[in-house]
């Protein structure tokens, strides 16, 4: 297979974790909580995941280029936990309504993401920094999730937040 093509399957694969989104949209559920004031403004979000998509298939396809299938077998398969871990918190969230084990989720995802960048460092340092902006906003996220989470978690409109 080509290097542009198998370039092309990790873009694929890294926007398919997106592909939630289109199912589970944010919709009056959301815009009704509690939200703090330092969360950014709607229209920034798709923006930052798209470039950030776009760093995790590159990313995954350096590893794959550096190392081989036989070589990558580890850092690629916690690769996919990361990526499987990234397109369930949207239905947790915006689907179930259930902020509080979004929580947890994207917890469990800042570890995998974590663990891909440790993963990839030593096969390919690039790809592994590749993540780092990745890592970031997910962190960033995690609060936002458990401060939108602190906020709702009484409010009877808030399904199963606790």
């Amino acid at each position: 297979m080509s290097s542009l093509l198998l370039l092309a399957v990790f873009e694929l694969a890294s926007f398919a974790a997106a592909a939630p989104g289109v199912i589970f949209r944010p919709g009056a559920w959301y815009q009704q909580l509690d939200k703090p004031r330092w969360r950014p403004p709607d229209w920034l979000f798709a923006p930052v995941w798209t470039v950030l998509y776009a760093l995790i298939g590159l990313s995954g396809w350096l590893v794959l280029i550096e190392a081989g299938i036989a070589g990558a077998a580890l850092p690629l398969g916690v690769y996919a936990v990361q990526l499987l871990l990234n397109a369930a918190w949207t239905p947790i969230f915006f689907g179930l309504h259930r902020p509080g084990l979004a929580v947890v989720e994207i917890v469990l995802l800042w570890a995998a993401i974590l663990a891909t960048i440790i993963v990839f460092y030593p096969v390919n340092a690039v790809a592994a920094l590749l993540l780092a902006p990745y890592l970031a906003w997910v962190s960033f996220a995690a609060a936002l999730n458990m401060s939108i989470w602190r906020r709702n978690r009484s409010k009877p409109m808030l399904q199963g937040a606790r």
